[in-house]
This record gives C-alpha cells, structure tokens and sequence, in this order.
C-alpha cells in the first residue's frame, strides 16, 4: 500500500465507480451484453424503472462511451442501443465484484 495523504490520493477505480453508480446503469450494461437492446426492451427487463431514470442512464452511458445509440431506419423506426468496447472492457470487472462479493 502506497502512503500518502488521503485527501490527495485518488483510488484508480474512483472514476469508474463514480461514472457507473448511477441509477440502473449497471444493470443496462448486463442485459445488453449478449444482444442490441431497445429502450422497450430495459422497461421490460428492469424491474420497477421508470422511463424516465432509463432515458437518463441510457444518455449519460451514451456520453461516457459505454453504450453506441443506433438509429434503425426501417419500418417502423426505432432506436437500438449496443455496447462498445469500453463497455466490454468493465464486464469482467463487474464478474470479479460479484465473485468477490460472494466470498
């Protein structure tokens, strides 16, 4: 462990911690791993989400480069959302809290 003062000292995970710990965004990245995902699929999935908060996950994840926003141009129109490779990336690490977690 590295001494120094603590106010000063940032976590290397601090940022990624901070820019996923919004409402639903975790969750939003597990259920679009296997396959694009439309926003009427996340109110499916996600238990007790309001459109609201999900548009707002969905944006910021879109802002922060987790998620690529993909219009479709047939009919009907619709908007399918998929990760990127930054998305891919954090997976792993989210598995490894999970097993951690699970002692």
């Amino acid at each position: 462990m590295i001494k120094g003062d603590v106010k000063t000292t940032k976590c290397p995970a601090e940022e990624l911690i901070k820019t996923l710990g919004g409402k639903w965004k975790v969750h939003i990245i597990h259920i679009t791993e296997e396959e694009p995902r439309r926003f009427r699929d996340y109110m499916r999935l996600l238990e007790g989400a309001n459109k609201q908060s999900v548009s707002v996950a969905l944006k910021e994840l879109e802002e922060d480069g987790f998620l690529i926003k993909n219009v479709i141009n047939q009919k009907p129109l619709h908007i399918e959302y998929s990760l990127t490779e930054r998305a891919r990336l954090v997976i792993p690490v989210f598995d490894n809290l999970y097993n951690a977690l699970q002692g």
